[in-house]
């Protein structure tokens, strides 16, 4: 049986919190409340401004090839691209099962995040840019942010050391990196899309990750 004072304590807890919530949603009502209409046309100009902007930047964005994950072709062409966004995610891969659980992982993610471009280059195909980032382990992923390459995700060691990981946990750590923006306006929610695992479904070609 649990000592009645306690049990009396934990009420009073309750009540307190319970009040405190009750006199904010008071506030924010009356705040609400006394809105007048030139404050209510002003909040609404606001954020049709706000909207326009957002509209502008996705345009943009879509303009500048985001929303798709493609591949660079050439050595040269990957300076510009990371130049032309703010946010790139390149992945260095080779023709191997490693590099395939990647690319489903990045298609998905090109879709719903297009505050970002998602792209790929054959790392044996470009060795100069391999030896300058010391791209060495397949696949890597180089996240770019304002032209610089800020952080690395390397093999799958930080996603489970397993190929079966999920689009989630890699989308965590691309978050983790800010070079994603996992909640707001900029990217484009697509539910279960995220959670499940790219490995059903297809068949493994090779187990090398170098």
């Amino acid at each position: 049986m649990e000592n009645p004072k306690v049990q009396e304590i934990l009420e009073k807890q309750l009540l307190t919190v319970a009040k405190a919530v009750e006199e904010k949603l008071d506030e924010e009502i009356a705040a609400i409340d006394r809105l007048d209409d030139d404050d209510l046309e002003a909040l609404r100009e606001r954020r049709l401004q706000q909207m326009k902007k957002m509209a502008e930047k996705r345009n943009r964005w879509i303009s500048l090839g985001h929303g798709d994950y493609s591949e660079i072709q050439a050595e040269k062409d990957f300076f510009s691209v990371v130049k032309a966004s703010d946010r790139v995610v390149c992945h260095f891969y080779r023709e191997n099962w490693p590099c395939k659980v990647m690319d489903k992982h990045m298609s998905i993610l090109a879709k719903k995040h297009i505050e970002t471009r998602f792209v790929k280059i054959h790392a044996e195909k470009s060795p100069f840019l391999a030896e300058r980032l010391k791209i060495v382990v397949l696949p890597t992923l180089a996240l770019i942010k304002n032209a610089k390459v800020d952080d690395y995700v390397v093999g799958f060691d930080e996603l489970g050391g397993t190929d079966e990981f999920s689009t989630e946990e890699l989308e965590e750590r691309l978050a983790k990196a800010q070079v994603i923006f996992l909640e707001g306006e900029s990217s484009v929610k697509s539910g279960a899309e995220t959670r499940r695992s790219v490995r059903q479904g297809t068949n493994p070609d090779s187990s090398d990750s170098e």
